[in-house]
């Protein structure tokens, strides 16, 4: 239906979603959801026609922008040929997506298994490391994030994993972390090799021969941006390959663009076994995840049925989006836009900010993967508080910005395809914010 932009229409859509949406990790009565009615770009409004810059991309995955034309007519034509189809037959538009994403893989990978989204994406990956090693055991990092069912749940690291506590063989352990160092660390170096020390004794703790599986987020997001330090990623890998482990990378958030390349993984000197993705995949147009499968692990189920399924497993819209945004992506440079802002704008912003205030204890990222740490104090590096962190997003949403707030840290995550000229809005934007605050407490 078309949307007429009315403050009737703004009051109609609270009252709808007040009476009848349930919404995920909320106490539903305190719950004061903004409206959005359309968006295009990096812009959202609502039905007023308040507009915000969105440097959150939602949760972290319109790569591509709101309503980007070629996703859109794609979506559309796939709408008019077949919308949907049992994931039992063989579909063109599946085909032509699968092999767009194999071809951005590494060598070795030639096979995708389309799912729902992220969450069922790691659930699977791990359901094949299990098989593929007759092993259960799955080590991931308390700083994590990687989906709400039932083992990607318990995978997680952080507090959503504790009421959802269900799924066997599960073991955590201390990523790599410098601004918070779990290992007495003074560098970048020094935080990788005691981070893997650290690690390879829990293997050997754990018992090496128990263990299916390590996963990671080749970039942790939601945890923080906790971009890896040198060598650590590849001393992963060193290690699985010692014990016989499967290694999952987990590129839901970080790929496709997010970090500037099309799998972050790319700089950090690793190949994974496993390769789970969403996201920015097809920018959330058409809910879609997957696994990208090793041929080794792939080989596994050639004459032995592979016990997994969903009804909706390469839905041909889904499919469509991802073909639409991925040859969107790749024709208007969208993944060289991204580090190209990254490496210019965003982070020589980011330092001239923290230079500027002392609230600003760490900023961290690459491509259009940021965060800023706020500290209430410098030199201990209390995080600040969760209600001036509510205060800041609140300020932030005033001035016309919608952040991404997680924590003590305002992750700076807007759309590939944002310009220089929006960059700059956005710091400013932040810089007012943080110097009223500032003003407060002094």
């Amino acid at each position: 239906m078309a949307l007429t932009l009315t403050s009737e229409s703004n009051q109609t859509t609270v009252d709808l979603d007040r009476a009848h949406v349930f919404h995920s990790w909320s106490a539903q009565g305190t719950l004061k959801p903004l409206v959005v009615a359309g968006g295009l770009g990096t812009h959202v409004w609502d039905f007023e026609g308040n507009r915000y810059l969105d440097f959150s991309s939602q949760l972290v995955n319109v790569n591509i922008g709101h309503q980007h034309p070629a996703v859109i007519a794609a979506i559309k034509e796939q709408a008019d040929q077949l919308t949907t189809v049992a994931p039992s037959t063989a579909n063109l538009t599946r085909g032509e997506a699968a092999r767009r994403i194999t071809d951005l893989a590494p060598t070795g990978f030639s096979r995708v298994f389309f799912t729902n989204g992220g969450a069922d994406a790691n659930e699977n990956a791990i359901r094949m490391a299990r098989l593929h090693t007759g092993r259960d055991k799955v080590l991931s990092t308390y700083r994590s994030y990687h989906g709400n069912t039932g083992a990607a749940i318990v995978a997680t690291g952080d507090w959503r994993r504790m009421p959802n506590e269900f799924a066997r063989g599960h073991v955590h352990f201390f990523g790599p972390y410098l601004y918070r160092s779990e290992f007495w660390a003074a560098s970048p170096e020094e935080e990788s090799a005691r981070a893997l020390h650290h690690l390879e004794r829990v293997i050997q703790g754990e018992g090496a021969q128990t263990i299916a599986a390590i996963l990671l987020e080749s970039i942790p997001g939601t945890a923080g941006v906790l971009v890896p330090p040198p060598g650590y990623l590849a001393g992963v890998r060193a290690l699985c390959d010692r014990y016989g482990i499967v290694l999952i990378l987990d590129e839901v958030m970080a790929g496709f663009g997010r970090a500037g390349r099309w799998f972050a993984f790319e700089g950090y000197d690793v190949v994974p076994d496993l390769i789970t993705f969403a996201k920015g995949v097809n920018s959330g147009y058409v809910p879609a995840g997957g696994v990208i499968i090793s041929d080794e692990i792939a080989s596994d189920f050639d004459e032995t049925v592979f016990p997994g399924g969903l009804t909706y497993s390469g839905h041909p819209l889904a499919m469509a989006s991802i073909v639409g945004a991925l040859d969107a992506m790749a024709s208007e440079g969208i993944v060289e836009n991204a580090a190209t802002i990254g490496r210019e704008a965003i982070g020589p912003a980011l330092a001239e900010l923290a230079d500027k205030h002392d609230l600003i204890g760490e900023v961290r990222g690459e491509g259009v993967f940021w965060a800023i740490e706020l500290v209430a104090d410098a030199a201990t590096r209390e995080p600040l508080p969760a209600p001036v962190m509510g205060s800041i997003k609140a300020a932030l949403v005033g001035r016309g910005l919608l952040p991404f707030v997680q924590d003590n840290r305002i992750h700076v995550v807007p759309p590939c395809t944002v310009t220089a000229d929006e960059v700059g809005e956005a710091m400013d934007s932040y810089d007012a914010v943080l110097t009223e605050l500032s003003k407060g407490q002094s």
